[in-house]
């Protein structure tokens, strides 16, 4: 008995599965692969959007809402000439400045978000007066820009404020956003909450 039973193990082992259960297993695997490539795929293609730049000081990609947009010219309104976005995410102030008239440009480490800034300026038919580069923002000179604009975190805005008064032009302007400049008075604020931008003038006569 044992003998047989033995026999009939191996036949079972070694006997093909059904046709109809083969199918069902062939399905399984096909849909686990996919499943899984497009795990890898939507991974690799979101995790920078959703993820810190290696900076040195953490800069988050955090989209402008459409008010903090509307506030950052409110502030500016009556200036003119270069804009500088540092951090430029998505590039949406960029090409909202170059629509306004200015001459934008955007720094950004992320790569994927300059490709899609490039492609977006495109779309809205602003590429010529708005531009964006792979930069560190700890690396980008501030001198020749009339307009800047900072959407930073509150462990960065003192050394930013530094970096603004060391390089910044005598006649330029500074749209701080969520987070104010440390000790320095604001010359306007339009917004509240998070939404909140703070303008300082680098002189009396730098006010519009």
């Amino acid at each position: 008995m044992t003998e047989m039973a033995c026999k009939d193990c191996t036949i079972d082992f070694n006997t093909p599965p059904p046709k109809s259960l083969q199918a069902s297993r062939n399905v399984g695997l096909v849909i686990a692969g996919v499943a899984g490539g497009t795990a890898v795929l939507l991974s690799a293609i979101c995790a920078p959007f959703v993820s810190p730049a290696l900076r040195r000081i953490c800069l988050p990609y955090v989209p402008a809402t459409t008010q903090q947009v509307e506030n950052i010219f409110s502030g500016l309104k009556g200036r003119s000439g270069t804009l500088i976005d540092l951090g430029s995410g998505d590039g949406r102030i960029v090409i909202e400045a170059a629509k306004r008239g200015f001459k934008a440009h955007g720094v950004e480490l992320n790569p994927w978000l300059v490709w899609f800034s490039r492609v977006n300026a495109i779309r809205h038919g602003v590429r010529m007066n708005a531009s964006f580069q792979r930069k560190d923002i700890w690396k980008t000179s501030l001198g020749k820009y009339d307009n800047v604009v900072i959407f930073g975190v509150d462990s960065m805005m003192d050394e930013l404020n530094r970096k603004c008064q060391n390089e910044m032009k005598q006649d330029s302007a500074i749209a701080a956003c969520r987070f104010s400049m440390p000790e320095r008075k604001p010359d306007r604020v339009e917004g509240e909450g998070i939404d909140t931008v703070w303008i300082y003038y680098n002189q009396e006569g730098s006010k519009p």
